[in-house]
């Protein structure tokens, strides 16, 4: 089915909130599917059903809407990684939303395999190294583990469902982009997370 549909000028004019928000999902799905260098904004305003204009207006173009998208997954992963939950849920928030979220999850795999997409992660990143390192401290991760490299670990466990679903599939013989096996997957890992103690 194609989702895509061309709203009438006064729609546009009426809610310039709800266009935008179309146009930052039709951009998650664009870029998730051919990664950022691959992505046209041409395509991405017909997946929204804007005139591609309308990207430049509000995002002054590609990299702005990429930034904007980056921004709002940052603010989750932030949230997600709050100090009052235990870290052992807070990976399992990860590895949901991963699951609930393919697009972003794909996204973020093309950034790193292509290397083509705009520097905008690392003062997050930097920030995340932080929050592990207050949880060292406090004694919810074992002295001897670096933070950099435990962050990097975990985020590639927590996608693993989806960058490494044919590996995935072919262990279990289940299929990884379903809800159940993330639920388990995600409970595993928070078993895991447990014994970095």
């Amino acid at each position: 089915m194609d989702q895509r549909r061309s709203p009438s000028a006064s729609e546009r004019k009426r809610d310039p909130e709800r266009t935008r928000a179309r146009i930052l999902e039709a951009a998650a799905a664009e870029f998730g599917a051919k990664g950022y260098a691959a992505t046209r904004t041409t395509d991405i305003a017909a997946r929204a059903g804007v005139n591609k204009q309308l990207i430049s207006y509000y995002f002054g173009g590609k990299e702005g809407l990429y930034k904007e998208l980056a921004t709002a997954w940052h603010a989750e992963g932030t949230a997600m990684a709050s100090a009052e939950q235990p870290l052992e849920d807070v990976v399992k928030a990860f590895v949901m939303t991963t699951a609930h979220n393919r697009d972003q999850g794909r996204l973020w795999a093309w950034a790193n395999l292509s290397g083509e997409t705009p520097p905008v992660d690392a003062e997050f990143l930097r920030g995340q190294v932080e929050f592990l390192r207050a949880r060292q401290q406090a004694g919810e991760i074992a002295a001897d583990l670096d933070p950099n490299m435990l962050l990097l670990a975990l985020m590639a466990a927590a996608a693993a469902p989806l960058t490494l679903e044919q590996t995935a599939r072919q262990l279990g013989g289940e299929d990884p982009s379903t809800p159940e096996f993330a639920e388990r997957y995600a409970e595993q890992l928070a078993l895991l997370v447990r014994h970095l103690r």
